[in-house]
């Protein structure tokens, strides 16, 4: 109280005059803003707020204050301990990542070796050093990043810990040992399994496997995230085999990356989003996409082809090839693709597989949320790493007008905070967590590029995460001092309610 017996309310941080969009889907309302204790303390539209004493002031007028953007899938997993500041998605606007995509996470795992393709994506050996889930948990919250990780375990992770080889089904008893150790993630906060069957040393994991896996998700909560057995002519099939996994455990599917991949596969995306609705009809289903049609990641002897650009971004033995197509290199060796991409192994390649319509749709889909699938370890990463989520704003949304921006929004933090159960974060509202970012909806955009992808986005202004300034726009780009990132624990049951 004052000395006129007046209330006088304080606050860390006032956002005023800002175009609040608040992650639900409604139509953007003029509101003030204040954050205390890491929460959105009071939202109010008839300017009470102005009143109130705040340690920082922010004008945001003719800028759009919404939820921070939480990344879906991402593969962040040792990046967020080792390159705790995360300029690459903070400078974006993200907030929260979720790690262990693609059937491959950082824990819990021990090494026996150098790390199994595709876990490689991860690191080397030497940052692989989570043997329990718990021990990765605590690296995380000592390592304090920048921003919020969640995290999903992979089955290949898991088969790497309990198996001598990979290149074949699982035993009864390996299968026992794996179920124990996603039983122990389980308990400490682990989202569910995600798997990657389309890779070497998971393509052998009959369905059988993946089916008795699954089984200690229902009880804990948990989903299943998977990167098909197929994205190319067998896709229907793989859709068809993740569905039945997800009834089996009685659990949520969320396929990743949905996309139709390969020349063969243009102009099938209307057939499977149809698989994907039938399956809605009986069971949650939902899916995340990034914005390009380009995809990322090992150089696949079986993706090898010359129907489509296939650039190299990093080879071990030829390190100097980094940056060139495929076919480049294979005319200056005198040898065909396939020899060319025997040689370069192990190695990195980025696909040109995709056509624009069959994006656009699955990018619109009601069940489609945003996730970016960013390599941070590429020397010269998918350009997806640093400009997935402004890419939605700007060229998708205000550009291509393919969604409004209250839709755009929504697929980047509501409709994730909800598939994910990621309670208390995804929406502008009081008592959530004060994960915000605040960006112009004239000029936000993409700036990295294929050629020069190690550039931040153009238009965002400031990102708060948990209530602390992480980063400021403009012409520094630059991350703060402040970094107020954790670990967040699976909350809630992922929702039946998928779109």
């Amino acid at each position: 109280m004052d000395s006129n017996n007046t209330e006088v309310h304080r606050c860390d941080t006032l956002i005023i005059n800002a175009s609040v969009i608040d992650g639900s889907g409604s139509a953007p309302f003029a509101a003030d803003v204040a954050v205390d204790g890491g929460r959105i303390a009071r939202i109010a539209t008839d300017g009470s707020l102005r009143s109130w004493h705040a340690l920082q002031v922010i004008d945001g007028a003719g800028k759009v204050l919404s939820p921070g953007f939480i990344d879906v899938h991402t593969h962040d997993d040792t990046n967020v301990i080792r390159t705790p500041s995360m300029l690459p998605k903070l400078s974006q606007g993200v907030t929260t990542v979720v790690v262990g995509n693609c059937g491959i996470s950082a824990a819990p795992v021990s090494l026996k070796a150098e790390p199994p393709d595709p876990m490689n994506l991860l690191g080397e050996a030497g940052a692989f050093s989570y043997p329990t889930f718990a021990s990765y948990v605590e690296a995380v919250n000592r390592a304090q990043p920048s921003i919020n990780v969640a995290a999903l375990v992979g089955h290949t992770a898991l088969r790497s810990n309990q198996m001598d080889r990979l290149d074949r089904a699982a035993t009864e008893s390996e299968i026992a040992a794996m179920c124990a150790q996603l039983s122990e993630a389980l308990a400490h906060g682990a989202l569910g399994l995600s798997t990657g069957l389309a890779y070497g040393n998971a393509i052998n994991a009959p369905t059988a496997e993946v089916l008795a896996l699954a089984e200690p998700l229902a009880n804990a909560g948990g989903i299943y995230a998977t990167h098909l057995r197929s994205e190319f002519a067998d896709i229907l099939e793989a859709m068809d085999e993740a569905f039945r996994i997800g009834k089996h455990a009685r659990v949520p599917v969320v396929i990743s990356h949905l996309k139709c991949a390969g020349v063969e596969n243009w102009g099938r995306s209307a057939e499977v989003l149809e698989a994907l609705e039938q399956a809605q009809r009986y069971q949650p289903v939902g899916c995340d996409c990034y914005p390009y049609t380009a995809s990322s990641s090992t150089l696949d002897l079986k993706q090898v082809t010359d129907t489509i650009d296939i650039m190299v971004t990093w080879s071990e033995p030829h390190p100097a090839m980094g940056g060139k197509l495929l076919a480049e290199i294979a005319a200056e060796w005198q040898v065909d693709l396939m020899e060319a991409a025997r040689r370069l192994q192990p190695a990195g390649a980025v696909y040109h597989c995709m056509q624009d319509d069959d994006v656009n749709r699955i990018l619109s889909h009601p069940a489609s949320v945003v996730g970016s699938d960013g390599l941070p370890n590429d020397p010269l990463p998918h350009p997806r790493l640093w400009g997935a989520f402004p890419r939605v704003l700007g060229y998708y949304s205000r550009e291509q007008k393919l969604f409004p921006l209250t839709v755009a929004i929504r697929k980047m933090t509501g409709l994730s905070a909800e598939r994910f159960g990621l309670t208390g974060r995804g929406l502008v509202r009081e008592g959530y967590w004060a994960d915000l970012v605040l960006f112009d909806p004239d000029t936000v955009r993409d700036a990295a590029t294929f050629s020069d992808p190690m550039q931040p986005a153009e238009g965002i202004e400031a990102v708060w995460v948990n209530g602390a300034l992480s980063y400021l726009g403009g012409v520094e780009k630059a991350a703060t001092a402040l970094r107020a990132g954790r670990f967040l624990a699976r909350q809630a049951a992922a929702p039946a309610v998928v779109a």
